[in-house]
């Protein structure tokens, strides 16, 4: 039985670390999924499972385990830069900004909550293990790891500042929905009242998608003109599908003449539809395209980008109506509808719809690739890529006035913000940054429950006598305190002076913790799509500066 001993318990041993750690990333996962009041923990249970079988002696390899945990953690931050990365700039538009300036205040406040105890305190509570009581009091995992990375630049000796985060992480995801309830009652929120604002809402403001409408040339000053003369007159984008001439339905381009009488589907802008239709002439009953006569049957169909070619060229560099005899009408990027208009960038995964004669379209999806298989391999070279600059930049040290020694962006922050560049800009250097859903996914919480199962294992040894000896109930209050009391303060400032509708509030809350049993929670209680809106908002600015305030508040004050 030398060989179940030598499994069990030799910690220089690869069968016992690899099979240490499907133990524990199996049983909290499973854990994981247990819910109390309606709420679970999710994968961090990983963590509590790892610290469980650290305190019995179950261990590995130092060396190993620093491994593991880093490049957990490298691949967990880079798949959330390439998520984030092309919302993170458009979240700052419109009434964007007022959503990230209160998610900023909240990650002001949970930082100055946090140093006002720690200067309260007296010293009883050291700045590192006060930054794993920060990111454990708002739910942030990355914020651990960015901490821990940076605790490695110093040479740090100290407890290991996960236990902090062990202490605080409970209490931190019930102080969140807890925070929510209490705003909802001392705002007096009536849940109904907020449904119908949502809606009134929604019907004043259109948003920019497609919008399609058939109209009949009635101007007489575009008698003879040219459809490209009709845009430039009109100075706004719209697209026409097709057009009735003689009776006759053919597909326009630039050179197509106007008509009195000529009777067009067009497709442009939501908000761009009256001052067209004004301009061209009635909106007439939608026709029946296909019962038409038509010189060539015209079909619509949608097609898949694949080509990584295609990746970052605009629609008008295409020519799709003068080289193909096509009319592209709409691009779907991930489940949502974009109009297509000359400027609009191409991605690898947009759907574009394209409507022409069969033979023309054959030859646009042969253009544009339409090979589903393409898009369920994800694009190793595009993350390895990212990953190896993302380091370099995270290596590149940062003098700043007054500090002994350069900071450095490190392990966390470094493949962060370069997979956000990434995930934005790729295409403009011919990087298909495109992965579907699930590939991201799968590689991102891969990525976390390495880096948990690692933290939890190394913290394990002390952490019982930590909380049952030390002050592990301390570090729960703290946490509690710094979690409850920005919520509360930015909750009731943006109902009482921003007006922000209560279940938008509730996803701002739940992205500014990057929490997501806090926004589960919401999805729940409003039953509509402003929680998630709110969420994704303000998830990648918040993120971004979790990661990096964790790290500075470690090289700064440690």
């Amino acid at each position: 039985m030398n060989w179940l001993q030598d499994l069990l318990t030799n910690p220089n041993s690869i069968a016992h670390i690899v099979a240490l750690y499907a133990f524990v990333i199996a049983a909290g996962v499973l854990l994981g999924k247990i819910k109390v009041f309606g709420i679970s923990l999710g994968v961090t249970f990983v963590l509590f499972v790892g610290i469980l079988m650290g305190h019995f002696g179950f261990t590995g390899n130092t060396s190993i385990l620093s491994f593991i945990q880093d490049f957990g953690l490298i691949l967990f931050v880079f798949c959330i830069g390439l998520q984030v990365g092309p919302s993170f700039f458009s979240s700052f538009k419109k009434g964007g900004i007022t959503m990230n300036l209160l998610a900023v205040g909240i990650v002001a406040l949970n930082i100055a909550v946090a140093l006002i105890i720690y200067f309260a305190l007296q010293g009883r509570v050291d700045i590192p293990m006060m930054v794993g009581i920060l990111c454990g009091a708002v739910t942030n995992t990355p914020g651990l790891g960015a901490a821990n990375e940076a605790l490695q630049q110093l040479h740090y000796d100290g407890p290991e500042i996960a236990m902090g985060y062990a202490c605080a992480y409970p209490l931190g995801v019930m102080g969140i929905i807890l925070s929510l309830i209490i705003v909802r009652y001392v705002c007096r929120v009536n849940l109904d009242k907020e449904t119908d604002d949502l809606q009134k809402e929604e019907e004043a403001n259109p948003h920019l998608k497609p919008y399609n409408i058939s109209l009949r040339v009635q101007n007489e000053a575009l008698s003879g003109k040219k459809l490209s003369q009709v845009q430039s007159f009109l100075a706004r984008d719209f697209v026409c599908s097709r057009i009735l001439q003689d009776g006759h339905v053919h597909i326009p381009n630039a050179e197509t003449v106007l008509r009195i009488g000529d009777e067009m589907n067009i497709v442009c802008a939501e908000d761009d539809s009256e001052a067209i239709q004004a301009f061209i002439g009635p909106k007439i009953d939608e026709i029946d395209w296909d019962d038409q006569k038509q010189d060539k049957p015209m079909v619509s169909r949608r097609i898949l980008v694949t080509q990584p070619a295609i990746n970052g060229k605009t629609l008008g560099e295409l020519h799709f109506s003068s080289m193909y005899g096509v009319n592209v009408t709409r691009i779907n990027r991930s489940g949502m509808d974009l109009f297509a208009a000359r400027q609009l960038t191409l991605q690898v995964g947009d759907r574009v719809m394209v409507v022409g004669p069969q033979d023309a379209i054959d030859r646009v999806a042969d253009l544009l690739g339409n090979q589903l298989k393409r898009l369920d391999h994800p694009n190793i070279v595009t993350i390895f890529i990212g990953i190896l600059i993302g380091i370099l930049f995270g290596s590149l040290p940062i003098a700043i006035p007054g500090m002994p020694t350069p900071v450095k962006l490190g392990l966390a922050g470094g493949p962060l913000i370069i997979a956000i560049l990434i995930g934005r800009f790729g295409h403009k250097v011919k990087l298909v940054t495109y992965t579907t859903m699930s590939a991201n996914l799968m590689l991102r919480e891969v990525g976390l429950v390495l880096f948990l199962a690692s933290v939890g294992i190394k913290a394990g040894e002390n952490f019982v006598q930590t909380v049952v000896e030390g002050d592990g109930l301390l570090y729960v209050g703290i946490g509690f305190l710094i979690t409850i009391i920005p919520l509360l303060i930015i909750g009731i400032l943006a109902r009482w002076r921003h007006k922000l509708n209560y279940f938008t509030l509730m996803g701002l809350v739940a992205g500014s913790t990057t929490d997501p049993p806090a926004l589960a929670y919401a999805n729940q209680t409003a039953g509509n799509d402003a929680p998630a809106v709110g969420y994704s908002t303000v998830y990648p600015l918040s993120m971004f500066l979790r990661i990096l305030t964790a790290q500075l508040l470690v090289l700064l004050l440690a």
